[in-house]
């Protein structure tokens, strides 16, 4: 049995930050997927609920390896092309009262390799339904313009979102 830390005992340096991945998804258009997260923790009740695809890389696990499962995992999308890799891992922290709620109470924050990627399918082909054993991530979906995107985070990740807005928002401009 594993014990997590009771948060009121925890800083943000006593705790690592989790190794993860990012997708930003463009469709032909030049638009950007963003799901509306389902609430998970207290705080999670506000606008700033939608974000792109991201999740946990497994043990000896290339990135971007589970940047295509965890896209097909929260999404359903396989139909894609790896168009950029972001060159630095990027991180964000955890607010003070997320600490030892959020991540399952193991994390501080996130370390992320984020995924620049084409969609090559149809609306069709996604589906945020809960599948492979796992809960759904998300309650509802939507294409939005690159520039909407980093507004409609939580504002703790938002700085993460900008960077990778501002350094992948060439893609936008090109159809497929």
């Amino acid at each position: 049995m594993t014990l997590l830390p009771n948060p009121s005992d925890l800083t943000q340096g006593a705790l690592p930050f989790r190794t993860c991945v990012g997708m930003m998804l463009f469709n032909r258009q030049g638009l950007v997927w963003v799901g509306r997260r389902r609430p998970k923790w207290a705080g999670d009740h506000t606008a700033h609920i939608w974000q792109m695809p991201q999740g946990g890389v497994e043990k000896f696990e290339p990135p971007r390896i589970a940047a295509l499962r965890e896209l097909r995992e929260e999404t359903g999308v396989t139909s894609v092309e790896i168009v950029a890799e972001h060159p630095e891992w990027l991180t964000y922290e955890l607010p003070e009262n997320l600490l030892g709620i959020a991540l399952k109470g193991r994390y501080r924050g996130q370390r992320q390799k984020w995924f620049a990627m084409r969609f090559l399918g149809d609306d069709s082909e996604i589906n945020i339904a809960s599948k492979e054993g796992l809960k759904a991530e998300f309650e509802t979906w939507r294409w939005a313009p690159i520039e909407a995107v980093p507004k409609l985070i939580v504002p703790f990740k938002r700085d993460v979102y900008e960077r990778v807005t501002r350094d992948f928002s060439h893609f936008a401009d090109q159809s497929v």
